[in-house]
C-alpha cells in the first residue's frame, strides 16, 4: 500500500507541476515608456526661489504624449502587438476582464507576442495635456450599457457573452475613464507614430473610437505591418469615394489612401447589430457602421488591399458585444484571431 501511496504522489506531483507550468507566465523584459507629445512655455521668468504654490511664468509643460506598458516572453515571435483601446477606455480594457479573467495581452503574451499596451494621450496613464478640457461627473452607466450592446438597460441581451452578476457589471463601469484634456486626432496619430517608431515592425491592435486613429497611423507610419480592429466606428476612404454616414471624416488623397493597401487588415465586428431599421438609436448606430465597413473593405480591395470584415455571429461565434476581445468567449474570438494571423505569416 505504501508503493503504491508513491506512486500517487508522484503522479499527482507531475500532474500539479504540468499545470503549474502551463499557467506559468515567463516574461524576459517589461517596462514603461513615454512616446511624442509637446512641450508648452508660459511667458514670463522662472524665479527658483518663489514658494512651489505661487504661480508663476517661465515655464514648461510636456503633455500630449502617449504611455506605454511593455512586457515581451522568452522566445518571443518577431511583430510585436500594439494594443490602442477605444473611447473612455484605457490600456486596462486589454489586460483583463469585466469578470476577472485574463485579457488580450497575456492571452497572446502566452502566444509569444511582445505586447505593447497603450494609452492615448489624454487618457489614462498619459493624462498630462496642453490643453484644458472640463471633465464631467455625469451619470452615463446606462448610456453605455446599451451602446455598448450589452443590452437595452435594464435588460441583458439574450445569449450576451457578458457576466450578468453585480460584481463584473460593476467593474465594467469603474474601467471608463475621462478625457482629461482637449487633444485632437492629429495629436493621437503622431503620439501613436512615435509609439512605432521606438517598436519597430509590429501589428497594430485598435478598438471602437481608435479605428480611424489607427487607419491613420498606418498611414503615416511604415512600421505597422498589419492592423486588427475590434469594431472601428469610422473608417477613410480616398477622396469622391466617401459614402453617407461614415464617421471617419473628409476623404484623403489617393496616394495616402493606397498605403492602407499594402498590409493585411481584419476588422471584427460582435452581435446583435440588426440589419434592418429599428428603433433603438444604439443598434441603428452600429447597423450603419458594420454597412460603411463593407463598403470601405470592397473600396481598399478593389485597389489592390487586403481587408478582411469578420461578424462574428455568421461564422458561428455568437452573443459578442462592443467588446468582443473581453466577452466571456474571448478565448474562441482570439483563436479566430490566431487563424488569421497564421494565414498572413505575421505568427513567425
Amino acid at each position: 500500500m505504501k508503493k503504491i501511496s508513491n506512486i500517487s504522489s508522484l503522479l499527482f506531483l507531475i500532474i500539479f507541476n504540468t499545470v503549474s507550468a502551463q499557467k506559468n507566465l515567463v516574461i524576459k523584459e517589461q517596462g514603461t515608456f513615454s512616446a511624442g507629445g509637446t512641450i508648452i512655455k508660459s511667458e514670463g521668468t522662472f524665479d527658483p526661489l518663489k514658494p512651489w504654490n505661487v504661480p508663476q511664468g517661465g515655464q514648461t509643460r510636456h503633455g500630449d504624449h502617449a504611455d506605454v506598458f511593455y512586457q515581451i516572453p522568452v522566445k518571443s515571435k518577431k511583430c510585436p502587438m500594439v494594443f490602442l483601446h477605444g473611447y473612455g477606455q484605457s490600456k486596462r480594457s486589454w489586460q483583463t476582464t469585466a469578470d476577472g479573467r485574463e485579457g488580450f495581452s497575456d492571452m497572446f503574451l502566452r502566444k509569444g507576442f511582445p505586447v505593447y499596451l497603450v494609452d492615448q494621450p489624454g487618457r489614462g496613464d498619459a493624462g498630462q495635456t496642453s490643453k484644458p478640457a472640463q471633465i464631467s461627473a455625469t451619470p452615463d452607466d446606462q448610456t453605455w450599457f446599451t451602446q455598448f450592446r450589452i443590452g437595452l438597460y435594464p435588460d441583458f441581451n439574450e445569449g450576451v457573452q457578458f457576466p450578468k452578476d453585480s460584481v463584473s457589471l460593476n467593474n465594467f463601469f469603474r474601467m471608463m475613464t475621462p478625457n482629461t484634456g482637449n487633444v485632437d486626432e492629429t495629436t493621437i496619430v503622431n503620439a501613436m507614430s512615435a509609439v512605432f517608431d521606438k517598436t519597430g515592425d509590429g501589428i497594430l491592435f485598435t478598438h471602437s473610437a481608435s479605428g480611424t486613429i489607427g487607419w491613420k497611423t498606418a498611414i503615416k507610419n511604415k512600421h505597422i505591418k498589419a492592423v486588427v480592429s475590434y469594431e472601428p466606428g469610422g473608417f477613410v476612404f480616398p477622396e469622391g469615394e466617401v459614402p453617407e454616414g461614415n464617421r471617419g471624416g473628409a476623404g484623403i488623397p489617393m496616394d495616402d489612401f493606397m498605403k492602407l493597401t499594402k498590409i493585411p487588415i481584419v476588422v471584427y465586428f460582435g452581435d446583435f447589430i440588426p440589419k434592418e431599421e429599428t428603433n433603438a438609436s444604439s443598434l441603428n448606430f452600429w447597423r450603419t457602421v458594420l454597412i460603411t465597413a463593407k463598403q470601405w473593405a470592397k473600396v481598399v480591395n478593389a485597389h489592390g488591399g487586403d481587408v478582411t470584415i469578420v461578424h462574428l455571429p455568421e461564422i458561428g461565434i455568437k452573443g459578442n458585444t462592443h467588446f468582443p476581445m473581453s466577452d466571456l468567449n474571448s478565448k474562441d474570438v482570439a483563436e479566430e484571431l490566431t487563424k488569421w494571423l497564421k494565414e498572413k505569416k505575421l505568427d513567425k
